[in-house]
């Protein structure tokens, strides 16, 4: 990898880690640049439309890493059902790990903090939430489910996973995850076997 491709994904790595732990109007480009050690100049070579741009690519860099943990957990697993399960459960070591402070959902941060902002930034939210819910349909498709029951069982665990994070964060306990994980399971479960 070159000088280059590194100082542009360092930029992105913080500025990722800033917005989804602080959120996007508390994160100054100022701040980007000082906790990246890279130049101004950098920053504004590699993203020269200034904060919007940065966000939109750590959106895309986002995405990328949670359809790649996705297709990871759906592969070790025999069922969709337990790779939602062991998804979920991996999360909520992670929010733990973390000390609940280390990053903020997805669904928080895109509809709260984004959403208003541009129409750009909007869209590409939008778009997470549908590559989530195609991976997760297109699994149980693979398991027998029907596509549109496949759909809807995907949209209730993305609801349910990125609510009950916010709640496991606010409360500090790993517990809404995990109590959400074994009902999302049984939920794909009982999916599966309906078919």
């Amino acid at each position: 990898m070159s000088e280059k491709s590194n100082a542009r994904d360092h930029i992105v790595g913080t500025a990722a880690r800033l917005f989804f732990s602080q959120g996007y109007h508390a994160t100054g480009l100022n701040q980007i640049i000082k906790e990246s050690n890279t130049p101004k100049g950098s920053l504004y070579h590699y993203f020269p439309q200034g904060k919007e741009e940065l966000a939109h690519e750590c959106i895309q860099a986002a995405n990328a890493h949670m359809m790649q943990k996705f297709e990871e957990t759906f592969a070790a697993h025999e069922t969709t059902a337990e790779g939602i399960r062991h998804f979920i459960y991996d999360t909520a070591s992670e929010a733990e790990a973390s000390g609940y402070t280390g990053f903020m959902p997805f669904s928080f941060w895109a509809a709260v903090e984004t959403s208003c902002i541009s129409q750009q930034l909007r869209t590409a939210s939008q778009n997470v939430f549908a590559g989530w819910q195609d991976i997760i349909a297109k699994h149980l498709m693979l398991d027998g489910v029907a596509e549109e029951k496949a759909r809807e069982t995907a949209l209730l665990v993305i609801s349910l996973m990125e609510g009950a994070l916010i709640i496991s964060l606010t409360n500090q306990d790993k517990q809404p995850l995990l109590t959400a994980a074994d009902y999302l399971s049984v939920v794909a479960r009982n999916a599966e076997q309906k078919q």
